[in-house]
């Protein structure tokens, strides 16, 4: 496994959200499966954009569009056991015009340690045209505002 390091920028908003490890996310050999730590991940987006007020259950309503994922990319650097309770911190790392990349690091808070580590990219697309379109203002100013 890779060495972990962080590189949150000083001065950027972090949000932190906390899940516990359950039966349903472990596999045979009794350690979190690497698909389980996307399903947290996903919590800690929702939690974030509610945070910033776009709450996920009315935010694609109001606004007409998706945000789907184009890009994930994840680095695993020590497993999380059934019952580890997964402190996952996320930041911004660049806003765009009809796109949003952060990161989210899962730290283990059974062992001090960042378990994995998670780099997603969504693009803003219109529900009706599934066409990229710019971002809503409101919400492009909320997430810039989140940069360090």
């Amino acid at each position: 496994m890779t060495r972990f390091k962080d590189t949150t920028p000083d001065g950027a908003r972090v949000f932190e959200t906390r899940v516990m490890v359950q039966w349903a996310d472990i596999d045979i050999a009794g350690i979190m499966y690497f698909a389980a730590y996307q399903r947290a991940v996903e919590r800690a987006e929702m939690e974030f954009f509610g945070e910033l007020g776009f709450p996920y259950n009315s935010v694609f309503e109001t606004y007409d569009m998706w945000l789907p994922r184009v890009h994930v990319e994840a680095d695993y650097h020590a497993p999380a056991l059934m019952g580890d309770w997964l402190t996952l911190r996320t930041h911004i790392r660049h806003v765009g015009g009809s796109s949003v990349k952060w990161q989210t690091i899962v730290h283990n808070e059974r062992t001090g340690e960042a378990g994995a580590v998670f780099h997603l990219t969504v693009a803003c697309m219109d529900r009706r045209t599934r066409k990229s379109r710019a971002l809503p203002p409101d919400m492009h100013a909320a997430l810039a505002g989140c940069l360090a």
